[in-house]
């Protein structure tokens, strides 16, 4: 079965576990950008519970702009911001310093297109856990797709995705609980070398 998804910032645990039992991987990049999902933003955990990473993103007065040829708003320094985000949210984590030299450089670079910028997060998730990713890209919008597709595109809207998760330990549940669903940075910085096996045994509803 390939799967359809759309390329996030930082995927959530519920589109990294999709890909990662996956038999074939395809990405959708013919599609129009759509506010308010996880095109362009991600949730983490911060020392006040759940936190919004947002990249800004310049919009045209053209009407409909493919999400390939979006370009990212870099008059202020939104990769710094985030960057200690996750240093405040996973500084004392156990996997955090482990995996900050992959993830630094990564801040520290100037992107221009939002579309490239998703797929290279992809490629550092990847890396963290050492597990290879193949997939391939459409060549035009799926406005329907076959039996031999799930279409998993849903699972980019973010707070609409109704899946629930088994909870693992998380820096500041102590004061705020497990919260759900979040980046899958946060299942990395916490959980480490086990992060895949649980990618691997959440089930995913649509």
């Amino acid at each position: 079965m390939n799967t359809l998804l759309h390329p996030s910032y930082f995927p959530s645990i519920s589109q990294m576990a999709t890909i990662i039992q996956s038999d074939a991987v395809t990405f959708e990049v013919e599609d129009n950008f759509q506010k308010q999902t996880n095109r362009n933003r991600t949730y983490i955990y911060s020392p006040n519970g759940i936190q919004l990473l947002n990249i800004p993103v310049k919009h045209s007065n053209k009407g409909h702009q493919k999400t390939k040829d979006i370009v990212i708003e870099n008059d202020f320094d939104w990769q710094k911001q985030h960057f200690k985000s996750l240093e405040a949210g996973y500084r004392s984590s156990p996997f955090f310093e482990f995996f900050e030299d992959d993830f630094r450089p990564f801040f520290e670079k100037k992107h221009t297109y939002l579309m490239e910028l998703n797929f290279e997060t992809l490629a550092l998730i990847e890396k963290c856990l050492r597990l290879p990713i193949s997939f391939t890209k459409t060549e035009e919008y799926f406005h329907e797709v076959g039996a031999d597709v799930l279409d998993c595109r849903t699972l980019i809207n973010g707070k609409k995705d109704p899946n629930l998760f088994e909870s693992y330990s998380q820096v500041f549940d102590d004061k705020h609980g497990f919260i759900n669903n979040l980046s899958v940075l946060d299942l990395i910085f916490n959980e480490g070398k086990f992060a895949l096996e649980y990618l691997k045994t959440q089930k995913v509803v649509l």
